[in-house]
């Protein structure tokens, strides 16, 4: 039996925090199947991440006790996985969980062979029998008797659900393994889809016209629309981007009640307690309907995604309360999560002290010790706190009235002091590995807000995470890396760093008016392109070069975050706009014909793919300012024109620039705005590029 705990030596926080366990976790690898084909027994995958709450519960109760470790380790090889640094892994896991149960989450709880099929997989067990659920140990006992005693069906059951999972997330590899692949969920659920499952068999029709589709979309979303708060469903409630998105598009495209919905939505979530009244930045979902009890930890992603669709709320409006909740997202992530030279941290946890969101919560009696009496009742008042509260007697601060997050005096005054009390409270842990993905996810957000708003500093800041993403998570033959923290780099990226990679580069090059960074976007678009192209025109996760699990999974459908085949589909038809590189359009287009049957089945549960169809059939907008007039590129980046693609500054060679890169005085140049080969007059004014811009479709409204 293998002895010991081999965490501690990781680059993922969430496994060193196992680091002291009795039980003998393995990282995933080679070692662990190695280990489990010696012995002849099952693995036990158990895939978390740092921020999830009901990891840590379950750690507390199952893997700190001696003899629920003592079972584990006679009967099993224990591996632990970073569902952040390995979503391929977690992908075909968390697939076999759903496959299973219907539903998923985490923690994830999956036995596997030693070649890694899974056999049986479930999310949070408890210690002991509870609700239903048998305990953690009931579990271990049965599984160890069934590969004892029944070994035929467990093999056979292993072979039924990986070629389940193989028909819904991806295609089988026909030679051996490397390792375990599926994916769970359940306590620490994943973003609901409900309605938008999978459909159970796909339709044969190919999509139909881009604004079929958005119509669609809007239509499914309304059926499931919370009218009274907001969002879709009932609860837990996620904040779905992409959707909001996309409702924002159809907004400008004439759809009143598009935006109708997402102006309430964008209000209860800001008004919410799922919204950090004092220090910013948004929980990753709310555990009611009304959005008002957040699970408090606070996911990178979110914030990137977020701050882009309160970005374009803002710019289609003018109402300065969603631009407030950009520059608070932008601030926390600032203070909290910013690494330095190290990128970006991943999350902040939901407990503070081992109590969930003991940092954010508060009592009337808190609030008056922090600003008197007087001042007290009315900031309670104010931030609905009462005696009862929400979670134990303590309240979680929100407004009702979904002003939020502008403030006046006195409450800027109450803001600072509460925030000051806030900070001296023990504070959340924080997860300090930076994932590429979701890195330049951030990075693509912040350039392009600097751009829209005009922020120096926040453009330094984007540039110099682009330096960071290009030149630090590498090997010295180019391949991009996954995960970093501090000086080392690990673990291949998957298709959705590529993909994230192509659209912040461009954003760069846009926000800056450097050439690199076009340059930059085209090498990794050939990466992308070269390792993860499937052979229909849809995409794998992993590279061609990766690991080889037991199913190569594929990225189809929206969560909280588009899936990779979605961001690649847009950033192509961008790059391809910047580039005149036929090649990038080509395979956007590829994509969306792979992934037809999604989109005529349920446009919603492909929202950003819908972008990207929209993008191809009408043609992006190409605007291209010659010479030194900031005044025309402000006015293009002021408004939210999702089909703009910008150029300015450093010529970067291409079509765009034929003929406009003579040298220009100060003061001097013009803009060009064209679509599919034709350009209209030359704009040397700002009303007369609106006019252009106008004319050519590149505006949206919002009621």
């Amino acid at each position: 039996m293998t002895s010991g705990n081999r965490l501690a030596a990781e680059t993922s926080p969430y496994l060193r925090q196992h680091a002291g366990n009795p039980v003998h976790w393995l990282p995933w690898g080679d070692e662990a199947f190695a280990e489990a084909r010696r012995r002849d027994v099952p693995l036990f995958v158990s895939i978390g991440y740092s921020a999830c709450h009901w990891c840590h519960v379950m750690a507390h109760e199952s893997f700190e006790d001696e003899a629920t470790a003592a079972l584990l380790n006679e009967h099993f090889v224990p591996v632990k996985v970073d569902r952040e640094e390995r979503p391929d892994v977690d992908a075909v896991y968390m697939d076999a969980v759903q496959a299973l149960t219907g539903s998923g989450g985490w923690p994830l709880s999956a036995f596997a062979t030693p070649d890694g099929r899974p056999f049986f997989a479930g999310t949070y067990f408890p210690p002991t029998r509870r609700h239903g659920t048998p305990a953690f140990t009931e579990v271990l006992g049965a599984v160890a008797t069934a590969w004892t005693t029944r070994r035929d069906e467990v093999r056979a059951q292993a072979d039924e659900l990986t070629a389940a999972v193989a028909r819904r997330i991806g295609a089988p590899l026909e030679a051996g393994p490397a390792g375990p692949g599926e994916p769970a969920w359940s306590a620490e659920r994943a973003d609901p889809r409900g309605a938008l499952r999978r459909p159970s068999r796909a339709p044969t029709a190919a999509a139909t016209g881009a604004r079929a589709l958005v119509d669609a979309a809007v239509g499914r979303f309304a059926a499931m629309y919370d009218a009274e708060h907001g969002g879709i469903g009932s609860a837990p409630k996620f904040p779905q981007a992409p959707m909001l998105e996309l409702l924002l598009r159809a907004a400008g495209a004439g759809r009143a009640d598009a935006g109708e919905m997402a102006a309430t939505t964008l209000s209860a979530m800001a008004g919410g307690g799922i919204w950090d009244h004092l220090e910013g930045g948004f929980a990753r979902y709310s555990v009611d309907r009304a959005w008002l009890v957040p699970h408090f930890e606070k996911m990178l992603y979110d914030q990137a995604a977020l701050a882009r669709l309160y970005l374009h709320a803002y710019q289609q409006t003018g109402a300065l309360r969603w631009r407030a909740v950009v520059e608070g997202i932008v601030d926390q992530v600032g203070r909290d999560l910013d690494l330095g030279e190290g990128g970006v941290a991943s999350s902040l946890d939901a407990d503070a002290g081992g109590v969930e969101g003991a940092h954010a919560t508060w009592t009337p009696d808190e609030i008056a010790a922090v600003l008197g009496r007087d001042d007290g009742r009315a900031a309670c008042a104010f931030y609905g706190v009462t005696p009862a509260g929400q979670l134990d007697g303590r309240s979680v601060l929100h407004r009702s009235d979904g002003a939020a997050p502008l403030l006046d005096e006195p409450q800027a005054r109450w803001r600072a002091a509460l925030t000051a009390a806030r900070q001296a409270r023990v504070q959340p842990g924080r997860d300090d590995k930076a994932l590429t993905e979701w890195n330049a996810m951030w990075c693509s957000t912040l350039a392009e807000a600097a751009g829209a708003l005009d922020r120096d500093d926040w453009r330094a800041r984007a540039v110099a995470l682009g330096e960071q993403l290009f030149t630090v998570p590498r090997r010295p033959d180019g391949r991009f890396l996954r995960s970093r923290l501090g000086g080392r780099a690990d673990h291949l990226a998957v298709a959705a760093d590529y993909a994230w990679l192509v659209d912040a580069f461009t954003r760069l090059g846009e926000a800056t008016g450097e050439a690199r960074w076009t340059a930059r976007a085209v090498e990794a678009a050939e990466g992308l392109v070269e390792r993860f192209s499937a052979e229909d025109g849809g995409w794998y996760t992993t590279g061609a070069d990766a690991e080889r699990l037991v199913v190569r999974p594929r990225d189809t459908y929206d969560g909280v975050v588009p899936a990779a085949g979605s961001v690649a589909a847009v950033a192509l038809v961008r790059l391809a706009a910047l580039t005149g590189d036929d090649r990038w359009h080509h395979r956007a287009a590829a994509t969306l014909e792979a992934a037809a049957p999604a989109l005529a089945a349920g446009p919603l549960a492909v929202a950003h793919l819908v972008w990207a169809a929209e993008l191809l059939e009408a043609g992006p907008v190409e605007v291209v300012v010659a010479g030194h007039r900031p005044d025309l590129r402000r006015a293009v980046q002021a408004a939210y024109r999702p089909r703009v693609v910008l150029a300015w500054g450093e010529p970067a060679g291409g079509p765009l620039w034929l003929g406009r890169d003579r040298p220009y005085g100060p003061g001097e140049g013009v803009a060009y705005v064209c679509t599919r080969g034709t350009c209209r007059a030359p704009s040397a004014d700002v009303a007369a590029l609106e006019a252009a811009l106008g004319a050519a479709g590149a505006g949206a409204g919002f009621p």
